[in-house]
């Protein structure tokens, strides 16, 4: 009699997913896991504020200056309840802080996109193809990173701004807030995944592709993209946090976003003027929850980092 043994169903994606290394260290990070519900709260609380927000802060049909220096938790003398006060036009400070977190994540998720496409992209060509054109680009990375990113940021947004017609400056400021922001921080994309190119490039499985004929861009595209994509997203995700602090400080400086389309930056800024005539709350909650959105990212960006390095498994 022979025993015949039923092959074992192959597992679902999702299975193997929930069964990865990755979903394990999750699991057992405490720190991650606090982080990342903070994280997609504050996020999700943006994307719906047109929904959530007590008010909008942007009506002026809506605006009372009878409402002006609402403290937290009390109601105005024109009988409006604020939960986290006003600020000096009569604008909800709650509602104000829903819409500007929108901005900050709009301007930091943006520039962060931006800076990793075109930093993974120079680092893949630079990595792969060595020689003169490897060398112009990292001297250019590394003169980068000599300067801190917002005094580049800086520069470029200033230049940028020089070039634009003053009839435009207000619509286009969230494009040139982007593009400052996100050549500031490629160098870091491009050296990382320059490293990581060149050790690719030496495998058989890239001199095998090369011997068949496949062209450069598909061997970069298919094959080696793939095998760096965990040190590019560990760098994502740190730098979505400190392009949102980026953008913060710019509009702390009063180069960022106007005030008719404020982020947290923005906001702090203008909560800083009446800190010392009693106002606090103006101040405290838009900061508060810049501190609060920045060390979630930062922390799940940490996380990442450790749960992708092999040498700590």
């Amino acid at each position: 009699m022979t025993d015949v043994t039923t092959p074992a169903k192959p597992q679902s994606r999702l299975v193997r997913v929930l069964d990865s290394d990755l979903v394990f260290s999750y699991r057992r990070s405490p720190i991650a896991i606090v982080a990342s519900i903070i994280a997609v709260v504050l996020i999700l609380a943006a994307i719906l504020a047109p929904w959530i927000a007590p008010y909008n802060p942007f009506n002026p049909r809506t605006l009372n200056l009878m409402d002006g220096f609402t403290k937290p938790m009390s109601t105005s003398f024109a009988g409006n309840y604020f939960l986290l006060g006003a600020d000096h036009q009569g604008r909800d400070l709650l509602s104000t802080i829903l819409y500007g977190m929108r901005v900050s994540l709009f301007v930091g998720l943006s520039a962060t996109l931006f800076a990793m496409t075109l930093g993974v992209s120079l680092g893949l060509i630079a990595g792969y193809r060595g020689g003169l054109l490897d060398a112009v680009i990292m001297r250019i990375a590394d003169i980068q990173l000599s300067f801190p990113a917002i005094l580049i940021a800086l520069l470029i947004f200033g230049v940028a701004r020089g070039l634009i017609p003053a009839n435009q400056q207000e619509n286009t400021v969230l494009v040139v807030l982007i593009l400052a922001i996100g050549l500031s921080n490629w160098a870091q994309f491009a050296r990382t995944v320059r490293g990581a190119t060149m050790v690719e490039r030496q495998k058989d499985y890239v001199s095998a592709a090369r011997i068949m004929g496949v062209p450069p861009i598909f061997i970069l595209i298919k094959h080696i993209l793939p095998n760096v994509v965990g040190p590019v997203l560990v760098i994502a995700t740190i730098g979505l946090a400190l392009a949102i602090i980026e953008e913060a400080t710019l509009s702390f400086l009063g180069v960022g976003v106007p005030p008719t389309q404020p982020s947290l930056g923005t906001l702090i800024r203008i909560g800083q003027q009446f800190l010392f005539s009693g106002e606090w709350w103006i101040l405290a909650f838009p900061a508060f929850t810049l501190i609060l959105l920045a060390l979630s990212v930062n922390l799940l960006g940490d996380w990442l980092r450790d749960a992708l390095n092999p040498r700590l498994r």
